[in-house]
């Protein structure tokens, strides 16, 4: 997004700035909100890990195109908590991270391995507020 600005000699520059939008809308019912890190910290195209409520682990991406996921960081394949350090990138237009193990490739979306239908990982909800990124963890 560029943004314009007038100086008050009244000289016009431009500016860019990433625009973040959650990449999951959150499903209906009840959740935990749990504070990340401030949206600032996120590098895009990189994971980063997220401790969560009772020792499990969310993997969070910032893609370049400002859309936010978080996804289970437990690699179903390997049991090893590293989806955060995968590749990221996209295949057929569908936002994906690949496990720095093994490469399989999962869904940012829908937590869907695409070259098996029967393993996917688990994704949660994601929010900005105040500059803040916010995991939704659903209520038992």
């Amino acid at each position: 997004m560029t943004t314009l600005t007038m100086s008050p000699g009244g000289t016009a520059s431009t500016t860019s700035r990433t625009v973040i939008r959650p990449g999951i809308l959150p499903p209906p019912g009840a959740r935990q909100w749990v504070s990340a890190c401030p949206v600032g910290r996120l590098v895009p195209g990189r994971g980063v890990a997220v401790l969560l409520p009772r020792g499990a682990q969310a993997a969070l991406f910032l893609l370049t195109t400002g859309m936010i996921y978080a996804v289970d960081n437990l690699d179903p394949y390997a049991g090893a908590a590293v989806i955060s350090r995968g590749l990221t990138g996209d295949r057929a237009g569908e936002p994906t991270v690949a496990s720095p193990l093994l490469k399989q490739v999962f869904s940012l979306r829908t937590g869907a391995a695409l070259d098996d239908p029967d393993i996917s990982l688990p994704t949660y909800a994601v929010r900005v507020q105040h500059g803040i990124v916010r995991i939704g963890i659903p209520l038992p």
